[in-house]
């Protein structure tokens, strides 16, 4: 089956990128199931419910989130009653919404596990340990686990790619807004990237209006963020896998123009 997973979407010229190509990418590569991490999707920060359900009308299966899910109050009644959109799951017990989804796509059945690091980040649960803890729970239902690991340090990100080869079919990294070039299928069968980068301006600074950013590093002085205009691409990576036993034969980059 045919698997595609979409980095983050960045503010408007993010939206409008999934609405005019994830409907065309669904054909021409024949998937099954898209995932698409949106929490950057209300001008870079956090998503709103209108916005979360354009996404599931455009193609959306499963969204996926970070550290900016909580920047925007509504989200938190709406994430509680629509679990296609996830949180991290190594949030504390007791926090709104759920981090991990199985959903079926055609005869199949595939489980979506969304988890944040630590490094550099909101000092929250250990995801290596909620992944030990969620993963015999998922692979119950299905052979199929994909994992959106949200996170700042790429070595942490390699570090659950490894900790992960064989127990899960992807383990994708998101956050950085940067596509990397180190896409592989492990030893084991996990397909690995560590990170997906951006759905949204390409002529930015990690998706933000560039004069400011360059402004905030000549003075120190905090600016409020902007999003970039101009130019968009959609990236992600379309993963192959084997539906019986979830081992990943083939990962490849998109970075696709809007």
């Amino acid at each position: 089956m045919n698997i595609l997973m979409v980095g983050d979407v960045f503010g408007e010229p993010g939206r409008a990128a999934i609405q005019k190509l994830l409907p065309r990418l669904r054909q021409e590569h024949a998937i099954d199931l898209a995932v698409v991490n949106v929490e950057n999707a209300a001008a870079g920060f956090g998503v709103t419910p209108s916005m979360a359900k354009q996404f599931l009308e455009q193609g959306a299966d499963v969204m996926t989130s970070g550290n900016h899910i909580w920047d925007k109050k509504e989200i938190v009644e709406y994430i509680t009653r629509e679990n296609l959109l996830l949180r991290p799951a190594n949030f504390p017990s007791g926090t709104p919404g759920s981090g991990f989804i199985t959903v079926k796509a055609g005869p199949h059945r595939v489980a979506v596990l969304n988890m944040m690091g630590r490094v550099f980040m909101t000092p929250i649960d250990c995801p290596f340990r909620k992944a030990d803890e969620l993963l015999p729970e998922l692979r119950r239902d299905t052979p199929i686990i994909l994992v959106d690991f949200h996170c700042e340090a790429t070595s942490e990100s390699q570090a659950m790619g490894w900790y992960l080869d064989g127990r899960v079919s992807a383990v994708v990294g998101t956050h950085r807004h940067v596509q990397t070039a180190d896409e592989r299928v492990l030893p084991k069968g996990t397909a690995y990237i560590t990170d997906l980068g951006m759905t949204g301006p390409t002529e930015g600074v990690i998706g933000v209006n560039r004069d400011l950013i360059i402004q905030r590093f000549l003075s120190q002085m905090p600016a409020r963020f902007e999003p970039a205009t101009g130019p968009a691409a959609l990236h992600g990576v379309v993963i192959v896998v084997d539906p019986d036993t979830g081992r990943a034969s083939d990962i490849r980059r998109l970075r696709i123009p809007a």
